[in-house]
């Protein structure tokens, strides 16, 4: 005990529990009773001494009135009890008094009202949960903060080290009330270390939350990021060691646009176990319905059912690759090929984007393919390694540099798509271990078998389900030149290239044009294969 109380005066632990007793039944009185506590807590305190005079006056004042009350209210039992005499004269004679006691009278005789309109008080159960659940949360804080100072025991400092747990404040509250928690109770906390409420002292507040509501409001470098990698063992890292990351590499201006971007639009990328990065609109709107259409045909281990984040990250996908290393999720980024040609003009060389079965297409404009899938990279990896004595025809041919870029990415299989970045090296090479896999177009043949390399999602689409724009021709209001996809010969680049206007309404008229048979929705059109490949290894990994 002699320990504990030394420990006491060092380190002050308070918590406020994920597991708080707020309900709206009508026999709750959760706030009634914190604020009871809170009168105890500071009636001691010269800065209340005004108010708390002045209610104990009101008080005896009250016990005065009530015994005259009491007088008339109790005489018929009075009388009767005096009939009954005793061995001195008055023995038997009693009042009945009002001793109303101040904090007993709080305890439960008090009721929180909410003021309605300004006309109107409700009780405390007549509101949501979650305005319950954050006024009583101010409570309980209020009420701790007295604790750490040691307000009723004015000869006691503060501990040296106060800390405040805070659980999951999150608990039952809209997204805007999140965000309204997270940015005042920083004030609230501020404030009172700093003396303004009182004694000063050291604070340090600690928040868990599973709310990326609450994340995107705190500051990036105080957030500490715990994941469970397997049974019984959790990683803990500092996001403030992800600056370092993007220092050290001369990527300060990739950090500042991670920071930004995740603070304010995607910071549910804390909570999720697996994520998807994606390019663009057509690909976000239609990326929910492909991953149900998956479901349908293989239900095991559901897509629908596995906590995934979708990102759209533009061509930028390679600015977060320190960040998927960081964080270590299963993800998968869903790119394009981009195929390119070298075209020659008086003032030099530029690049034009072409078909990738053109025979001049030599490159891919797609920095993040580039960045992630090195061709020189993997071409030295497989060489210094035991894999060489497998290559694949691409890999062989780009290590001795008989071919050019864009052909190793169309030969290289999806085993050799799978990444796990070398923090020796830095870079992403193949791993059958890796977390991170990065998907393209690749060559396919469609019902009609015809086969075709596309260089798009669009083309893609197109070649797998050109029989459906075709027989739902009046309803692609996006799409321009319609009867391009009855002219054979125009293949399906032609078609993304020629027809589509905009690309989110062209996505949306997809969704809408679908039909759905017993009970499965999307059964008219065709997931590219590379999307496919890609979400299956999600799904199963």
């Amino acid at each position: 005990m002699l320990i504990a109380s030394y420990i006491d005066k060092i380190i002050n632990f308070k918590v406020i529990s994920a597991k708080r007793n707020v309900s709206n039944v009508d026999s709750d009185k959760t706030l009634s009773y914190l604020s009871s506590k809170y009168y105890e807590k500071n009636e001691e305190k010269e800065s209340e001494l005004h108010f708390i005079n002045d209610f104990k006056s009101a008080l005896s004042k009250t016990d005065i009135n009530l015994n005259e009350i009491y007088k008339g209210m109790f005489k018929g039992i009075i009388d009767k009890v005096a009939r009954f005499g005793g061995i001195n004269r008055g023995d038997s004679m009693i009042k009945i008094e009002s001793t109303l006691n101040h904090k007993e009278l709080l305890k439960g005789n008090t009721t929180v009202m909410y003021d309605h309109s300004g006309e109107h008080s409700l009780p405390e159960n007549f509101n949501g949960l979650g305005y319950l659940n954050l006024i009583s949360m101010i409570f309980e804080i209020e009420l701790l903060l007295n604790d750490f100072r040691n307000n009723n025991m004015p000869n006691i400092k503060p501990a040296d080290i106060n800390l405040l747990f805070i659980e999951e404040p999150e608990a039952h509250t809209h997204p805007q009330m999140q965000y309204i928690f997270i940015k005042n109770i920083k004030d609230i906390l501020r404030h009172a270390s700093n003396g303004e409420d009182g004694v000063a002292f050291q604070l340090q507040t600690i928040i868990s939350t599973h709310s990326c509501h609450i994340t995107s409001e705190c500051e990036f470098d105080d957030i500490k990021y715990f994941y469970k990698t397997e049974r019984n063992r959790v990683i803990a890292k500092n996001l403030k060691d992800l600056h370092k990351e993007y220092e050290k590499d001369g990527e300060i201006n990739n950090y500042k646009f991670l920071k930004q971007y995740l603070t304010l639009h995607r910071a549910e990328l804390f909570f999720a176990d697996k994520a998807i990065f994606i390019e663009g609109d057509t690909e976000r709107i239609l990326l929910p319905a492909m991953m149900k259409k998956i479901d349908q045909e293989e239900s095991l281990n559901p897509l629908g059912s596995q906590n995934i984040s979708i990102i759209e990250v533009g061509a930028y996908s390679h600015i977060f690759e320190k960040f998927i290393a960081f964080i270590g999720i299963k993800s998968l980024i869903i790119t394009d090929i981009d195929s390119a040609k070298k075209i020659k003009t008086k003032d030099g060389e530029k690049t034009g984007k072409c078909k990738v079965a053109d025979d001049d297409a030599s490159i891919t404009t797609n920095a993040s393919l580039k960045h992630f899938i090195n061709p020189s990279k993997y071409v030295q990896y497989f060489l210094d390694t035991a894999a060489a004595v497998g290559l694949e025809a691409g890999v062989a041919q780009s290590a001795n540099g008989i071919i050019n870029d864009l052909l190793f990415y169309k030969e290289l299989s999806l085993e050799n798509k799978l990444l796990q970045r070398d923090e020796n090296t830095k870079t992403w090479l193949p791993s059958k271990q890796g977390n991170l896999l990065v998907i393209y177009q690749t060559k396919e043949v469609n019902s009609t078998e015809i086969e075709y390399h596309a260089r798009s999602f669009e083309d893609a689409f197109f070649h797998l389900n050109r029989q459906f724009i075709v027989n739902n021709k009046t309803k692609f209001k996006s799409l321009k030149n319609i009867s391009f996809f009855e002219d054979d010969s125009k293949d399906p680049y032609a078609l993304a290239e020629g027809c589509v206007d905009k690309k989110p309404s062209f996505a949306m008229e997809i969704l809408l044009n679908s039909q759905e048979e017993d009970n499965k929705k999307y059964c008219n059109w065709h997931i590219p294969g590379y999307i496919m490949e890609g979400l299956l290894w999600l799904k199963n990994s």
